[in-house]
């Protein structure tokens, strides 16, 4: 029998989830992460953090420390914007971006209601943003725990109250409760927010760090050391304050993104954090009327090449290749979006067209099937208590929109509930 690498690697990781099991404490999380770890250190990319890999033209530098079991240097970026020249290759695919994002911004601007299109998509960026730290849940049952958030309660929970918070987190600026400039406490209450009821590896949720944090064991990459925080950190937000950069204001989210990720101010959460504000820079430095676009997809489906050109940037100031793979990111996303939008918008007009063919229909009706864009599943008892109406009635209204094809009631639940199909297979179609 000849032992190829494919067969090793099979059998390694085969022996690896066995021993794995035998720890039941330990939650999918952290399961996502070891695999990743095991996987790329043994066979794959992932190599400890080399102060040889980081060339005289890298936008940072290179520090001493101490205290770190498998790093000796930690990275310090120089404040943007950068000295880096813009590529005339880069033009053509810079107004490509912005023709694609201006039509994906042009299908909500006139709408009465453009929540409708928003949330789901939120939804799908929540989602995915999560996934890309190792948290990975099903859409299904994530709408369910939507429909009657609470604290989690064992390990199974916290999942899909990460997942939950970062939806809360989104629409922070959204409802228009929340009117701080971009600013570090934007972001300090954008992380409480994220990490709020959820066990997590920062015990301080809204405060950054005060220790030094690392990416991986061995540690792939070593941020600034805590020491250097409060200057970078008013550097960063000098930045996000300034209008006078002479960068197109999509360029300049992609810098700001690749910034907020090398600097890792908090002990856990960074990468959320980040896509987080990152949709916030797009959608107010591009002047657009809404939270269209989120990049959390992009970034999961291609998150080989995100992570290494986020490097790429601080080892060599490679700045190019980063922003062709956002920009680029920024076409597929704003098509992507455009395309769910006019789904969204042709189910949207079916199902009214649908209520109207009842005899009875009610501004009542019309109502609930705007709320399900928002929240694709409603019980008899939460419908009951929004309508303020009885519980014969808000069975029936519920009933009504079943036999017209708007809801499926769910088997197995502990009070009588439906959700609708449609909504939620546009929203997460290709997300398994």
């Amino acid at each position: 029998m000849i032992w190829t690498h494919s067969v090793v690697l099979k059998l390694f990781m085969l022996l690896f989830m066995l021993t794995i099991m035998r720890a039941p404490n330990l939650n999918c999380k952290e399961l996502n992460k070891k695999i990743l770890h095991v996987s790329l250190t043994k066979y794959g990319r992932l190599k400890p953090m080399d102060a040889s890999n980081f060339s005289a033209k890298a936008p940072g530098t290179l520090v001493p420390i101490a205290g770190q079991p498998d790093a000796r240097v930690a990275f310090v970026p120089h404040a943007l914007p950068p000295a880096w020249r813009w590529p005339e290759g880069l033009y053509r695919l810079l107004i490509e971006a912005r023709i694609a994002l201006a039509a994906l911004d042009g299908t909500g601007k006139h709408l009465p209601d453009s929540t409708i299109l928003i949330h789901p998509l939120q939804a799908r960026e929540a989602q995915l943003s999560s996934r890309l730290e190792g948290t990975i849940t099903d859409p299904h049952q994530q709408i369910l725990f939507q429909a009657d958030p609470a604290q989690p309660t064992s390990p199974v929970d916290a999942p899909y109250r990460e997942v939950y918070n970062y939806r809360r987190a989104l629409r922070l600026r959204l409802d228009g409760t929340n009117q701080l400039p971009l600013s570090l406490r934007l972001i300090r209450q954008l992380h409480a927010l994220l990490l709020d009821g959820v066990r997590s590896a920062d015990p301080h949720p809204g405060e950054f760090r005060t220790i030094q944090n690392q990416i991986d064991r061995p540690a792939r990459f070593v941020p600034a050391p805590p020491e250097s925080l409060p200057e970078i950190l008013a550097e960063f937000e000098s930045f996000l304050h300034d209008s006078t950069i002479n960068f197109d204001p999509l360029v300049k989210s992609f810098l700001a993104h690749y910034q907020f990720e090398t600097i890792h101010p908090f002990r856990d959460g960074n990468g959320r954090v980040g896509r987080l504000l990152l949709a916030l820079t797009i959608a107010e430095w591009c002047s657009l009327s809404g939270q269209w676009l989120y990049m959390s997809p992009y970034f999961e489906k291609n998150r080989s090449r995100y992570i290494d050109l986020l490097f790429g940037v601080s080892t060599g100031a490679d700045w190019e290749s980063w922003i062709q793979f956002c920009l680029e990111g920024v076409v597929a996303q704003s098509l992507d979006a455009q395309t769910r939008c006019d789904r969204l918008l042709a189910l949207h007009r079916d199902f009214h067209a649908r209520l109207a063919k009842l005899k009875r229909g009610s501004i009542r009706l019309s109502k609930l099937i705007d709320g399900f864009f928002e929240k694709p599943v409603i019980s008899v008892g939460h419908h009951q208590r929004e309508g303020r109406i009885s519980y014969p009635t808000a069975r029936a209204d519920l009933q009504k929109l079943e036999k017209i094809g708007i809801l499926q009631e769910l088997s197995g639940m502990d009070y009588i509930t439906y959700y609708c199909r449609e909504i939620y297979d546009i929203t997460y179609d290709d997300v398994v």
